[in-house]
């Protein structure tokens, strides 16, 4: 008899406890609305937010290869499966149009949408949740004010019981902490401005930062670096491993420009992070290389003073006497490494020419120097292709050229003789990783028609 209450009371108790936890877990839909007049919307209003839109990255993550702007549909593969972005065009039954600015601000803050459904963390409602209303508003109204587009996302492809949105709930009690950002005293206004669009909108921490086994930022090693895309998010501040330290100057011309001469060429996902703000107000990026050179131990920078290369005047910058001269002789055991080197590479990396032509000396590449091989990879397979209307860098694709045998030795190489440091482990299983990156890149390009 004791026996039987005894699971009675257990049984109870999960019962409770299951009620409870849906009764947390559930969101109430919220009223649809018809969709408002673009013309309803302050045209001021509607270029802040614009320039918002430019500072969160949103096309970036809401445009497929080939697709319409806003409509979704792009493939993200996380750890735990592929997710696919939702369409942010105020197209009533596929997009956001039925939305009212309550809801919109919901799933910016909460990540809950107009149904009630908890979003994915993919998309970064952990930063968005510091967004002012006034910034909300703006956004919400250039958003409402895009051309409508139907389209549908496809399904995510991610397995049980992640699949059930419902579990969400359990991750953001765990790691959601809603709030707003409040002015620091002790810094200037662009300190404060650079925190809020860096740790907030900007949302840099999403790749700079590590991630815990459930996929959410470690905040002990807040901007020690990241994944993303197959691609490494380099640290930030005191834990760069950058061969020449960053100061601030360098790091708003390599935020608006997408180079600079003693840190190379912003690739993978950052390309875009850079081409969008490269649109926004030079304040902002400023702030935002302001705030980011403050998490740098004091002096790190301070002896870097770098002119930037004008075209046809000047090579690539101010580099150490001791860069790249210890290019000249392969060190044993490394023979193969150092002919593909200086057949493929040292042509451009040590000619000291100016831009398109010239590129940085390699001793002074995180990708190269830095804790993992994947961008090294991922350049030398793809190339940087010419960038329209300006003298930016470019280099040849050597995807069809080396075979993987032959890429890893030259990253070998490159590694043990401008890095100095032990080779990285598994580089044959980087590359082949980087070769199926490449080739689903590819045939998503095909698929779009592009």
């Amino acid at each position: 008899m004791k026996a039987v209450r005894a699971l009675i009371a257990i049984a109870a108790i999960g019962v409770v406890g299951a009620g409870a936890a849906l009764f947390y877990a559930w969101q109430p839909a919220l009223a649809p609305i018809a969709p408002p007049a673009a013309a309803s919307f302050d045209p001021a209003v509607v270029r802040k937010g614009a320039k918002l839109a430019l500072l969160g990255d949103c096309q970036t993550c809401h445009t497929a290869p080939g697709g319409r702007v806003f409509a979704g549909s792009l493939a993200m593969p996380t750890p735990f499966g592929t997710i696919y972005s939702t369409n942010i065009t105020p197209d009533p039954e596929t997009g956001i149009g039925q939305w009212s600015e309550a809801a919109f601000a919901r799933a910016m803050r909460a990540g809950v949408d107009r149904s009630g459904r908890h979003l994915y963390p993919a998309f970064p409602y952990d930063h968005f949740t510091l967004v002012s209303d006034d910034d909300i508003h703006a956004l919400y109204a250039f958003f409402m004010s895009r051309e409508p587009v139907k389209a549908t996302a496809p399904p995510n492809a991610l397995p049980f019981p992640i699949n059930v949105r419902l579990v969400l709930a359990g991750w953001k009690l765990l790691f959601l902490r809603q709030g707003r950002l409040e002015h620091d005293p002790l810094h200037d206004d662009s300190w404060n401005r650079g925190k809020y669009l860096v740790e907030g909108l900007g949302h840099c921490g999403a790749c700079h930062t590590p991630r815990n086994l459930m996929g959410a930022e470690e905040k002990s090693g807040a901007f020690e670096g990241g994944e993303a895309e197959g691609w490494r998010a380099y640290a930030l501040g005191a834990a760069s491993q950058s061969p020449v330290p960053w100061n601030e100057a360098a790091l708003a011309q390599y935020l608006s420009e997408g180079f600079h001469p003693l840190h190379g060429v912003a690739r993978g996902p950052m390309a875009p992070v850079v081409a969008n703000l490269a649109q926004v107000r030079k304040q902002d990026v400023e702030a935002i290389a302001h705030y980011i050179a403050s998490l740098s131990k004091p002096g790190d920078a301070a002896a870097i003073s770098v002119t930037a290369p004008e075209p046809g005047q000047q090579g690539p910058g101010i580099v150490p006497q001791s860069a790249g001269s210890q290019a000249a002789t392969p060190m044993s055991g490394m023979a193969i490494g150092g002919d593909i080197y200086a057949a493929a590479c040292a042509s451009c990396h040590e000619s000291d020419r100016p831009l398109p032509f010239g590129a940085i000396r390699l001793s002074l590449s995180t990708a190269i120097g830095g804790e993992s091989p994947e961008n090294l990879i991922n350049i030398i397979l793809a190339g940087i292709p010419a960038a329209k209307g300006t003298a930016g860098p470019i280099m040849p694709p050597f995807s069809g050229t080396m075979n993987d045998a032959q890429l890893a030795e030259l990253v070998d190489y490159l590694r043990s003789n401008f890095a100095q440091k032990a080779p990285w482990p598994d580089v044959d299983k980087v590359v082949c990783a980087a070769r199926a990156m490449q080739r689903s890149a590819e045939a998503d390009k095909l698929n779009s028609g592009r």
